[in-house]
């Protein structure tokens, strides 16, 4: 159920869903019993509801908006495309666009300590050795993976048995 109640203080309509005891006015703060409000119209539909509150703006003159489902079209008609921003930038629309299909394909990168951790998780209780190799297979420096084994092992995140590592 979606009403649209107005502020007995500043006047503010405002769409509400459900019955909730108090709602606050966005507009002055005021709280104020849901019971106590002036509804000016009460349905099961958010869109209609939606709609009703713009015509009642639109009424008083508060809004010149003429349909509410209307005004994103509006606002995305406005103003510039994303290819003239860039190009108006200094930017060539087409690479911008390549970019971000390239870091899209790439999946992501990974911090060094993410590839470590990775490696612990792939591998079923690895040496040193392998969890080096590994990181150094994904871009990582070997010397680095080392430290980090050391680093978490002190922290308690991955216990050390037999030359072997496991996380905890």
């Amino acid at each position: 159920m979606y009403s649209v109640v107005g502020c007995p203080d500043c006047g503010a309509l405002k769409l509400v869903e459900g019955r909730p005891d108090t709602t606050g006015c966005p507009r002055c703060g005021r709280r104020t019993k849901f019971d106590k409000l002036r509804r000016f119209y009460r349905g099961g539909d958010a869109e209609t509801a939606r709609e009703v509150r713009s015509r009642l703006l639109q009424e008083r003159g508060d809004a010149d908006i003429e349909e509410f489902a209307a005004t994103e079209d509006d606002a995305m008609a406005a103003g510039m495309s994303d290819e003239e921003f860039l190009a108006a930038s200094g930017l060539d629309p087409d690479e911008v666009a390549a970019a971000g299909e390239r870091a899209d394909s790439s999946g992501g990168s990974r911090s060094r300590r993410e590839v470590v951790m990775d490696a612990l998780r792939e591998h079923d209780r690895p040496t040193r050795e392998e969890v080096c190799s590994y990181a150094a297979d994904n871009g990582v420096d070997p010397d680095y993976a080392a430290d980090a084994l050391d680093r978490l092992r002190r922290r308690g995140e991955v216990s050390e048995s037999g030359g072997r590592f496991r996380l905890l």
